[in-house]
């Protein structure tokens, strides 16, 4: 029985080890993917947007949790949210947005047409981008990514409010045990943790939401699940790295005041690269698995008409 068990071990290994090469062979060519001039053009208008757009989409969030739903304890994730993924600066973000929660209906609604117009402007190079990786040769008017980019938009605050709500009910679950922990290090290295757990899939959903939906053209979801699931551990990993390297980079030192800005600029364009590789790989597993007519062709002329 064990023999037997061994053998069938030994082959799904066999089975296995072929993927994982194509898999490794996909690499060199996504890196260099990354080193055309097309790809950081993207990923620069990509990062400049997000940039334009993540603070009204954080107010937006705060707002709907203090001041629509109440509920202090989603608040305050937020804020922690903020503390835990921003490389740096994030006792400054965190006192300006909290200003800005309390201020006039008036900068609330600006928020909002500022979040629709940015959130254009991130989905736009990022579908164009995709479309080139996927192939399709046809990218959606104006109007029509003014639409899809705003759904998706929506779709990314719904996923993240879900996930600060579900996030806040744990914590208050073990907010009752946490008098029970001695050591107050302990209960608030157990809060980041519930942070980071509910982070990740977090990530995934919304970058499995992105190369689905955003493309013009149909993607099957068996392709794109695995490559949002690897992008969200890259973000994770280059995060890390980010963070720990950031000091040899001297921002403070070469753009004083402005430091803050250029260091989430720059992290939001490393993960726009991230965010491009993932495609460019998923998309030559699916080349790989579904040839094209003109591959097709080739292939049935190469093996005669006996074939």
């Amino acid at each position: 029985m064990r023999r037997q068990n061994l053998d069938a071990a030994l082959e799904g290994i066999r089975r296995t080890l072929p993927t994982l090469r194509r898999a490794t062979s996909y690499l060199p060519a996504s890196l260099r993917y990354l080193f055309t001039t097309e790809v950081h053009a993207y990923a620069f208008s990509i990062a400049a947007n997000v940039y334009l757009s993540f603070f009204p989409f954080t107010l937006m969030l705060l707002v709907v949790c203090r001041k629509w739903l109440h509920w202090e304890g989603a608040y305050n994730v937020v804020l922690d949210l903020l503390r835990v993924h921003l490389p740096v600066g994030a006792g400054s973000v965190v006192r300006n947005l909290s200003a800005l929660v309390e201020g006039h209906r008036r900068l609330q609604i600006l928020s909002v047409l500022m979040l629709f117009f940015t959130s254009s402007g991130v989905f736009l190079p990022l579908e164009i981008a995709l479309n080139r990786v996927w192939g399709f040769t046809r990218n959606r008017n104006f109007f029509h990514n003014q639409l899809v980019s705003f759904l998706l938009a929506v779709l990314t605050g719904l996923l993240t409010l879900f996930s600060v709500l579900l996030t806040t009910a744990i914590q208050e679950f073990f907010a009752f045990f946490y008098g029970w922990i001695p050591s107050q290090g302990l209960g608030a290295a157990i809060s980041r943790g519930l942070l980071e757990i509910v982070a990740v899939p977090l990530a995934v959903s919304i970058y499995f939401a992105i190369y689905y939906f955003l493309p013009n053209g149909p993607v099957p979801v068996r392709r794109v699940f695995p490559a949002a699931i690897v992008v969200g551990v890259l973000m994770e990993i280059a995060k890390f790295v980010y963070m720990e390297t950031l000091p040899l980079f001297r921002f403070r030192e070469v753009y004083g005041p402005f430091a803050l800005s250029v260091t989430l600029l720059f992290w939001a364009f490393v993960g726009a690269l991230i965010l491009l590789l993932g495609a460019h790989l998923s998309a030559q597993n699916l080349e790989e698995s579904h040839p094209t007519a003109e591959a097709a062709r080739v292939l049935s002329s190469a093996a005669g008409p006996g074939a």
